[in-house]
C-alpha cells in the first residue's frame, strides 16, 4: 500500500500497490502493522456497505463522540464518490478544515478518516457502493452530524443533491443564521 499524506495531520489517502500477472493483479488493501507504522489506528471492529441508487445521493456528515469515536477506512467498490471529512478534534490547528478526495472503483483508492472527523460523501454515478472498515461499533447515543451545506464549513459538493435522509438534512448549523463565524 502507498500512504499519501494530506494537508491535515493523521488523514491519509491509500493507493494499492498492484502485483500484476496474466491473471490480473493482487494487492493488499489493509494491514494492521502498516497502519500502525504510519500512525493510523489499525483496529477494525465493524464493516459497513452502502448502496446508492442515484448519482447526487449525499450521506453525511457523521461522527461519534467519546467513548465511541471511530476511525474509518472508506473505499468505493462500485461507481464513484467524492468523500469529504472535517476535522473536529478539539485544539487541532486544522479544526474545521476539510479534505476531499474522489474514490472510485476505477482508481481503487481508499481514504483513512481519523477519530473525531465528520465524514460524508456524494455519489457521482448511479448504482454506487461504498465499503467502510470501522474501528468502533455504531453507537446511536454517541452519533452526531454536521449539515452538508453549513456555510461555516464551506464544503463544495460536485452535484446537486438528489437524495439525502431527513436526519442528514436537518443536523443543526454550527452558528445561528447571521452570527459571525
Amino acid at each position: 500500500m502507498k500512504f499519501i499524506d494530506t494537508p491535515i495531520d493523521g488523514v491519509a489517502i491509500l493507493e494499492l500497490e498492484e502485483r500484476r500477472d496474466d491473471r490480473g493483479f493482487f494487492a493488499r488493501s489493509f494491514c494492521q502493522d502498516e497502519f500502525a507504522d504510519h500512525g493510523l489506528l489499525p483496529d477494525v471492529v465493524q464493516c459497513n456497505l452502502s448502496y446508492n441508487h442515484r448519482a447526487g445521493t449525499l450521506r453525511g456528515m457523521h461522527f461519534q463522540l467519546e467513548p465511541a469515536t471511530e476511525a474509518k477506512l472508506v473505499r468505493c467498490i462500485s461507481g464513484a464518490i467524492v468523500d469529504i471529512i472535517v476535522d473536529l478534534r478539539p485544539g487541532s490547528p486544522t479544526y474545521r478544515q476539510h479534505v476531499a478526495v474522489e474514490l472510485s472503483a476505477a482508481n481503487r483508492r481508499s481514504f483513512y478518516v481519523p477519530p473525531m472527523f465528520a465524514h460524508g460523501f456524494q455519489t457521482l454515478v448511479d448504482h454506487t457502493e461504498v465499503l467502510y472498515q470501522v474501528s468502533e461499533k455504531y453507537t446511536s447515543g454517541q452519533e452526531r452530524g454536521l449539515r452538508y451545506d453549513d456555510p461555516a464549513l464551506g464544503l463544495s459538493w460536485p452535484l446537486p443533491v438528489s437524495a439525502i435522509s431527513d436526519k442528514d438534512a436537518s443536523w443543526p448549523l454550527l452558528e445561528p443564521a447571521g452570527a459571525p463565524a
